[in-house]
């Protein structure tokens, strides 16, 4: 009966793990939001050019924020009972789980292994009122503004010993702290921005300042229904003047909900459902479930961590994609932007690669599974050559023919 018993439990916690990680479709609102982790490839792109971004980790104080950065990148820092213990922020590269990249390490053996990593930001705990300066709100709000996607930790665990900033313990009311002060931020801004630009348009009735007016007035008006910017439809010229601001609410998020190791175990708890639900409400999402206390006390235990699947998804929602250079001195993961060309692409290695670039040999990342080597590819005729339009897609193995003396 025993043994029994302890088989049912493995089974039940195996099939509570693969439900953990959930995308949240939003409810339908005046805009059309957009799920978040589900970017298209050629969409319309909001944030920063480039593909050395950050992943910002926040929420109201002690809901696990800094414990889930320590978990994350195992660097040490303060993750005491206190509301303000993370007074500037904390930053970590992260390894991002790649099975491909250990793959293409085994077979070529190879002197250096370079993976790919995510630049994570632990930012200390976010209290309402922040945007007018309460707690230490302004310089909190700003280190916000330096990162470029959010991991916003909500607590879902419930412990006396573990004091709540407003004294109570509520998951919902913690998510509309966050939301509510980001979103006063940002008004607070634009409105500052608005006015300038009516100035300009009044002096100057071009179409460009009419274009930055119109996308002014149409954030406006979405952050005053508390609608976050990033939910809604916006074509490329409009993403164009937003790109100038990069708002708060621009920015794309992941909800990492913090569990009791009883609750994640279990796979159920008080609050899932109504954060699920807030969720969405407030323009859908990526929810994952975790607990910080599981992962604590199963740190070498990897296979029922979700650590690494918090890694990927925020390296996938930032839109973030990434290639191979293989060889017996090195194997190299480097990171681009979906979408990105061939001569862009190599500037990642060297910013002489795209004003000397000749062509780029592709190997496909399948095609060396099967057939196991450089040699065996070209005799199968799969060993392309590609030109200056080619996309480069996430997994190819590169090598790219330069002219050096090109001008």
């Amino acid at each position: 009966g025993l043994k029994f018993f302890k088989k049912q439990i493995q089974k039940d916690i195996a099939t509570f793990f693969r439900a953990q990680l959930s995308t949240v479709k939003p409810k339908k609102q005046t805009t059309q939001a957009q799920p978040q982790g589900k970017q298209e490839a050629k969409g319309v792109r909001l944030g920063r050019p480039g593909n050395t971004l950050k992943m910002g980790i926040v929420g109201v104080p002690n809901v696990g924020k800094s414990s889930t950065f320590n978990l994350l990148s195992n660097l040490s820092v303060p993750a005491e009972n206190f509301p303000f213990c993370t007074i500037d922020p904390n930053h970590g590269l992260v390894e991002v789980p790649d099975e491909r990249f250990k793959f293409l390490c085994e077979i070529c053996k190879p002197k250096l292994q370079t993976p790919t990593t995510l630049q994570i930001t632990d930012i200390a705990g976010l209290v309402r009122g922040a945007s007018e300066g309460e707690g230490l709100g302004n310089e909190f709000l700003s280190h916000i503004n330096e990162v470029d996607g959010i991991f916003h930790v909500v607590r879902g665990f419930e412990n006396e010993k573990i004091m709540t900033f407003e004294g109570v313990m509520d998951s919902i009311s913690d998510l509309n702290t966050i939301r509510d002060e980001l979103i006063a931020k940002d008004l607070k801004i634009l409105e500052k921005r608005l006015e300038d630009t009516k100035k300009l348009y009044n002096r100057n009735k071009n179409d460009e300042l009419k274009n930055t007016l119109d996308v002014l007035e149409k954030s406006q008006g979405l952050l005053k229904n508390k609608v976050w910017i990033r939910c809604a439809d916006w074509i490329q010229k409009e993403a164009d003047v937003l790109n100038k601001y990069l708002f708060l609410t621009s920015k794309p998020m992941i909800y990492l909900v913090n569990l009791s190791q009883e609750d994640y175990l279990k796979g159920q708890a008080k609050w899932l459902d109504k954060i699920n639900n807030w969720v969405k409400e407030n323009g859908g999402g990526t929810v994952l479930n975790y607990s910080v206390e599981y992962e604590q006390s199963k740190a070498d235990n990897k296979d029922k961590s979700m650590l690494p699947t918090m890694v990927k998804e925020g390296y996938k929602i930032l839109d973030l994609v990434h290639f191979f250079t293989i060889g017996s001195d090195e194997v190299r993961s480097w990171t681009i932007r979906r979408g990105t060309k061939a001569p862009l692409a190599g500037t990642v290695i060297h910013s002489d690669f795209e004003k000397g670039f000749v062509h780029v040999e592709v190997i496909k990342y399948q095609d060396i599974v099967e057939l196991g080597s450089e040699s065996a590819i070209k005799k199968k005729g799969r060993f392309k050559k590609e030109g200056k339009d080619y996309e480069v897609q996430d997994g190819d193995i590169l090598h790219f023919k330069i002219n050096r003396g090109k001008k």
